[in-house]
């Protein structure tokens, strides 16, 4: 398939740029400035609302990976204005230019977050689940909204993912403390932390884009779940390295303030049921062998 992918620089995107290559798929990358005149690249200025449809002629499946890292920095006013820009004003431009093409790509695959649910204790949550409260689960709810509206010319599929067990992201800003032997539970260490793998992001986005039973809400988490203080402790374990320092609640709501209680505090019980129900093999559903895998 020709794939366009938005996002394709970050750890995520560059693993599926890829993996997708070497399947034998064409890919071209928004991009933005200009592209190199070598390069299979589409540029486009998300903010000022331009992207040449023309350029997009052919293009059989899109992904939209785009959005700011919702774990760098506080959330201050003036950040959450760049979280929400970030996603909505990407993913509205891309829409609206799939409803300029003919034929319109198959498939809009967009990122979304497990941070649609909010801070849900015990309760186990699947794809039916409602959305739950505060910033980062109305951020999600109305990304997610932008994306659906492109249903009338595509397939869409809105993938729900956990914190991505990778060489980078969240595992990335961890190691450090670990790898000091500085690590370990935060809060309590009993809420539910939702991760998947890599290797199954890639494998669920390939998936995505050739099943046509998939659409509509995904969650992209391995089907086992885990205590952030079992998260802790495996990773200290895999590291060789002592993971039972914790850091209490109110240090790490003085240090990130709101993001503290969004992104490490939250409990959500995520089960990927959607891809059970598909009979999606999970290459790591164990998080330390997932763990070993990234590092």
């Amino acid at each position: 398939m020709k794939v366009l992918i938005s996002g394709s620089s970050g750890m995520v995107g560059s693993a599926l740029v890829s993996a997708l290559t070497r399947s034998g798929h064409q890919i071209v990358r928004l991009v933005r400035g200009d592209a190199g005149p070598t390069e299979a690249a589409v540029s486009w200025d998300p903010i000022a609302g331009r992207l040449d449809p023309a350029s997009l002629a052919g293009v059989e499946a899109v992904v939209n990976l785009n959005g700011s890292n919702i774990g760098e920095g506080r959330w201050t006013e003036r950040r959450k204005r760049e979280l929400r820009s970030s996603r909505l004003e990407p993913t509205e431009l891309l829409v609206g230019t799939i409803a300029r093409l003919d034929p319109p790509p198959s498939v809009l695959i967009n990122a979304s977050a497990v941070g649609y649910y909010g801070d849900r204790g015990e309760e186990v949550l699947d794809e039916s689940s409602g959305p739950g409260r505060g910033f980062l689960a109305e951020l999600t709810r109305d990304w997610e909204a932008a994306a659906t509206a492109a249903g009338g010319h595509a397939r869409v599929a809105l993938l729900r993912l956990g914190m991505v067990v990778g060489s980078g992201g969240a595992l990335g800003r961890m190691l450090p403390a670990f790898r000091l032997g500085l690590g370990g539970p935060i809060g309590s260490g009993r809420q539910w932390w939702p991760w998947i793998g890599i290797d199954d992001v890639v494998g669920a986005v390939t998936r995505v884009l050739t099943d046509s039973s998939l659409s509509g809400p995904l969650n992209l988490v391995a089907p086992h779940e885990v205590r952030c203080r079992e998260f802790t402790s495996i990773l200290g374990r895999v590291l060789a390295r002592p993971a039972v320092l914790p850091l209490p609640a109110l240090a790490a709501r003085l240090a990130l303030g709101e993001m503290a209680d969004a992104v490490l505090l939250a409990s959500a019980r995520v089960r990927p049921s959607a891809l059970l129900d598909a009979g999606f093999d999970f290459t790591h559903p164990l998080l330390e062998a997932a763990l070993r895998a990234a590092l």
